[in-house]
């Protein structure tokens, strides 16, 4: 049995455990079995694999099946009932450590957010407000978004190339932890939802669309389904797991998409400009946001600190939902949703795969050529580690 074949059937093994560990798969369908098998026989797996990878004569191949196959077998000892530290959990999952941010980062962030937002009342209020003004009817979010990915599509096949026939569909969803989500679907195709549980903001959808679509996680998928099991035969790359290094890197690359395309003023300007007038939207409001917005970035660690207070801490869910409301700037419905997240069993320990994935990709892009490095990205099964040396 080859290398790839015993890591899908590892995986779609370990599916059956927990459904949702697989996140998408478009290999060969035999290989694509979900009998349930015993913990013990997974660990026997596992110990094949690990014995085929370190066999395995390519570098760069063989260093991505490490830190994956690592990843697996800490999720067979968290099946098994292993209680792991949380920092331990997020190590071997993910190959980073999961960092607290200082709550005088958000306090600065808040402040600057403070003098940003307009109008009075809380600070809390004033954003509701804001959020509001520029909020889309449901009914267009998806008439909007078709000329924001018409114009992310064409940047980035003139910038990175895109494989011929790739394409995916657009959904609007509800009741979902998440804002969007990407599906791989394999064969080059991708299902993208939007969840409306809350209001889809104008000014937030290029990010949106750039993080699921082009050219994030459906670009990334895409193109190495293209570049590495249909040219090189790595058929790993048709499948994409929950719990693994391999997401630092994905999210690393989604959280830095529309930065890979196009500058702050590009966007402010298409933001004020094209798409506030496609979306009946007044450009002064839209324009207000995003420079609250810049401030509101500060921010981006609060989850990650409610996780670890909530993991880690033993604190209980009151304290943390506090938490996500008073730092993280949220009415108790958006905390709950946030705390729903990091509660889940495939996501609890996930968060730092934006935090720190983004920060990755952003180093590394920050020490050389930023559009060589995201293309590399896009092509090359690059772990975490690797990009913490590019970004030196």
């Amino acid at each position: 049995m080859q290398t790839a074949e015993r890591y899908i059937r590892l995986a779609h093994g370990i599916d059956a455990h927990e459904a949702g560990y697989i996140d998408g798969y478009g290999g060969p369908a035999e290989w694509a079995e979900r009998t349930q098998r015993s913990l013990n026989t997974l660990n026997a797996e596992a110990d094949a694999l690990a014995a085929s990878v370190a066999a395995e004569s390519s570098g760069v191949r063989r260093m991505f099946l490490e830190v994956q196959v690592r990843a697996m077998r800490v999720k067979l000892r968290l099946l098994a009932g292993e209680a792991l530290d949380y920092t331990e959990e997020v190590h071997g999952l993910y190959d980073v450590l999961p960092l607290k941010t200082p709550e005088s980062t958000f306090q600065t962030a808040l402040d600057a957010m403070n003098a940003a937002l307009p109008g009075s009342g809380s600070l809390l209020e004033r954003q509701d407000r804001l959020r509001g003004r520029v909020a889309l009817e449901q009914g267009d979010i998806l008439r909007v978004a078709q000329p924001i990915l018409s114009e992310l599509r064409a940047r980035t096949a003139q910038r990175f190339g895109l494989p011929e026939g790739e394409s995916f569909t657009l959904e609007l969803v509800q009741d979902k932890p998440w804002g969007g989500y990407n599906w791989p679907l394999g064969n080059l195709k991708s299902r993208i939802d939007i969840n409306t549980d809350f209001p889809v903001l104008l000014p937030g959808l290029p990010d949106l669309m750039a993080h699921e679509g082009y050219p994030g996680h459906h670009t990334e998928h895409a193109t190495k389904e293209a570049r590495l099991v249909r040219e090189r035969g790595w058929y790993e790359h048709s499948l994409q797991i929950i719990n693994a290094p391999e997401c630092v890197v994905s999210e690393g690359i989604a959280v830095n998409a529309l930065r890979a395309l196009m500058d702050e003023q590009e966007l402010r300007t298409w933001l004020t400009g094209e798409l506030s007038a496609a979306a009946g939207l007044d450009p002064e409001d839209v324009a207000a946001f995003l420079s609250a917005a810049g401030a509101r970035e500060g921010l981006n660690g609060v989850s990650g600190n409610a996780a670890l207070l909530l993991h880690q801490d033993g604190r209980p869910e009151s304290e943390v939902l506090d938490y996500l409301m008073t730092y993280g700037l949220n009415t108790p419905e958006r905390a709950r949703q946030s705390l729903s997240f990091i509660q889940s069993p495939s996501y609890r320990s996930y968060i730092y795969t934006y935090t720190v994935g983004g920060e990755l990709v952003r180093a590394a892009m920050a020490a050389g050529d930023a559009g060589q490095i995201f293309g590399r990205l896009l092509t090359e099964p690059l772990t975490p580690g690797q990009l913490a040396q590019m970004a030196g």
